[in-house]
């Protein structure tokens, strides 16, 4: 059953777009992440452009990141201070975010940075958890104090403008989380993405937040952020498809309910090896299409010849 997406200008399979908005929103109550690492590249691999896959994917995030948050807030597993520092940080980065890509977009090079930009974060980022979830497993199994770090005193905790944080139980500068705010928020605007894939491990490895409220943490964080860089790119670049959003929103809801009740069962450290592993394949596939030649070459020609 075929649709027509009218701002993407292609037509595309219902049920298709109803499966990626669930498995997306799957994650994002499983991994606490909005899901827009995954869903802009399954859209570019399905025919979207990017700049519409980006901004759409955007306001799919925003969804899938409602009903996380719900399920999250139920258990009281939400650290919504250091959301609300987060959030702050991630609107500034989203507003610099739009301007960049509104100027890429001028000069021709959208499609080739966003791609960029996912073969290099995800491809980093997934290596680092993957690495890091398999040492925190191997520390556990030998009996060993992987509590230790939080413990630790960093060059963190010598910031000033420190605050207290309760549900999380630190006392930190807000320092960190603000800049940690600003480079998800620019994420989100060039990427289409919610950020939970940096801001996850940031949160865990940078901050030494519980992993009890990171993922609650993180998707109040993301909920806000997205929808604020849905709303810009669809006032400053119209690239934002109603129909395309309200598919993969209906999808996502439904996912991100049963995502949130299977991470309930699965230890923190499996998911962290779990979406390291997702975040790599993602990374690999785009990169292997930027480097291999298209199966289908074509050219398009302007001017009256």
């Amino acid at each position: 059953m075929q649709i027509y997406l009218p701002i993407a200008e292609v037509s595309v399979n219902i049920f298709t777009l109803l499966g990626l908005g669930g498995i997306v929103g799957l994650l994002s109550g499983l991994f606490g992440v909005g899901g827009g690492f995954l869903i802009t590249p399954l859209l570019f691999f399905i025919g979207i452009p990017p700049s519409v896959a980006v901004a759409t994917g955007a306001n799919q995030v925003v969804a899938s990141s409602v009903s996380g948050v719900l399920a999250q807030l139920k258990r009281k597993a939400v650290d919504i201070p250091m959301g609300l520092v987060l959030l702050v940080g991630g609107l500034l980065g989203s507003a610099s975010g739009i301007y960049v890509f509104n100027l890429l977009t001028e000069l021709g090079q959208i499609d080739l940075a966003v791609q960029l930009c996912y073969v290099v974060f995800l491809g980093l980022i997934g290596l680092l958890m993957l690495q890091e979830g398999i040492r925190t497993i191997q520390e556990q199994r030998k009996g060993g104090g992987v509590r230790k770090k939080r413990v630790e005193h960093t060059w963190v905790h010598k910031l000033p403008f420190k605050f207290k944080f309760r549900a999380s139980g630190l006392y930190i500068s807000v320092i960190p989380p603000l800049l940690v705010g600003v480079a998800v928020g620019i994420l989100a605007a060039i990427m289409g993405v919610g950020g939970g894939f940096i801001m996850v491990p940031a949160m865990i490895y940078l901050l030494n937040m519980p992993t009890k409220v990171v993922i609650g943490t993180s998707l109040f964080q993301i909920l806000f952020v997205s929808a604020f860089t849905t709303l810009m790119h669809a006032i400053t670049n119209q690239t934002v498809d109603v129909m395309l959003a309200l598919l993969l929103i209906v999808g996502g809801v439904i996912g991100a309910q049963i995502g949130s009740r299977l991470g309930a069962r699965l230890k923190a450290e499996q998911l962290r090896i779990l979406l390291a592993l997702l975040v790599i394949i993602v990374a690999g596939k785009l990169g292997l299409d930027l480097v291999l030649h298209p199966s289908n070459l074509y050219s398009i020609a302007t001017g009256g010849e």
